[in-house]
């Protein structure tokens, strides 16, 4: 069964973007793949200064994973830093990564360029990424088109490491680009993003969730006037979450195009689409946050499963390299 491996940084509450972008395609590979998910809290710590809003998104993200329907016996979902091993081995491989590898990151110059500190941490931030990735001898990366540099290296990185030490350490990962689907909008039309203020949190109560769909931005089309749904928001997030081949998304679409519909009928569409679609993600994540110990117990067992797979692997690199 091949393996895949996806980590997510714990930045804040996790939204709709997160899900259609990547937590969608989690529900449906552990179906049918071995799956490793962390929550990035060593990566975390390029920007991150306030020790207590770390612990609690740390733990925030692996609630909403299992709310939302990763199911720990066939998904390991672990924090980053109960697998030490991943440290050892980014040192490891920062010894044979050439400095003109990490000055090609394309990454690491956006977020520079957006106002974080140029940090070693940042700058050497593909690597600890590549030790995650070798570490449990990940078969498959699901990355969005601005990650799949970083799976390159990654490749680049455990070939050179096999070279130069005359071993196979490492297996060779591939990148999985998540199905084309358009970048889900936020309440302002832009990119539905933390960073821009402009998330819907499925987990909201019903009342603050409303008020959060009603202020999504539209155009000032008249209620009776005949409408394209293709560029509106509302009709784009309902259909990322529904599915386009859902009827209901196609019921929506003709009442736009009908008339006499005003987008304040779609977005009370697209709040009962909401309630419906996340009741038992809701329901679950009520329950998770009234039973801490069993998300200790899924912490604990899936960081166990993790450390097997890394020191293995960390043994065959310090023995490969004399240690």
């Amino acid at each position: 069964m091949p393996r895949v491996l996806s980590g997510l940084q714990p930045s804040g509450q996790l939204h709709l973007g997160n899900y259609a972008g990547a937590i969608k395609q989690f529900l449906d590979l552990q179906q049918t793949h071995e799956m490793f998910v962390f929550v990035a809290s060593y990566h975390a710590l390029t920007s991150s200064r306030d020790p207590a809003a770390l612990r609690a998104a740390t733990r925030q993200v692996v609630v909403d994973y299992l709310a939302f329907g990763l199911d720990p016996q066939r998904v390991q979902i672990y924090r980053q830093q109960d697998v030490p091993e991943v440290t050892e081995l980014a040192w490891l491989l920062s010894c044979i990564c050439p400095t003109g590898w990490m000055d090609k990151a394309v990454s690491y110059k956006d977020k520079v360029a957006k106002g974080l500190d140029a940090t070693i941490g940042l700058y050497t931030y593909p690597i600890l990424q590549a030790a995650d990735i070798l570490c449990v001898d990940a078969d498959i990366v699901p990355v969005g088109k601005d990650q799949v540099q970083h799976i390159e290296l990654t490749r680049d990185m455990a070939q050179r490491f096999n070279h130069a030490f005359q071993s196979e350490v490492f297996i060779l990962p591939a990148y999985r680009l998540a199905k084309a689907a358009e970048v889900l909008p936020g309440t302002d039309g832009e990119k539905m993003s933390k960073s821009y203020g402009n998330t819907i949190d499925p987990f909201l109560d019903e009342k603050a969730l409303r008020k959060v769909v009603m202020t999504i931005k539209t155009d000032s089309q008249p209620m009776e006037a005949a409408k394209d749904p293709e560029p509106c928001p509302v009709y784009r997030i309902f259909r990322a979450i529904a599915g386009s081949d859902d009827p209901r998304t196609a019921d929506l679409a003709a009442r736009y195009r009908a008339g006499n519909f005003g987008y304040g009928h779609a977005k009370q569409a697209l709040f009962e689409l909401l309630l419906d679609y996340f009741a038992p993600a809701r329901q679950r994540r009520a329950e998770l946050l009234g039973d801490p110990g069993y998300v200790d117990e899924v912490l604990v067992k899936s960081a166990a499963k993790a450390r097997t797979l890394a020191q293995a692997t960390l043994t065959r690199a310090r023995t490969a390299v004399g240690l």
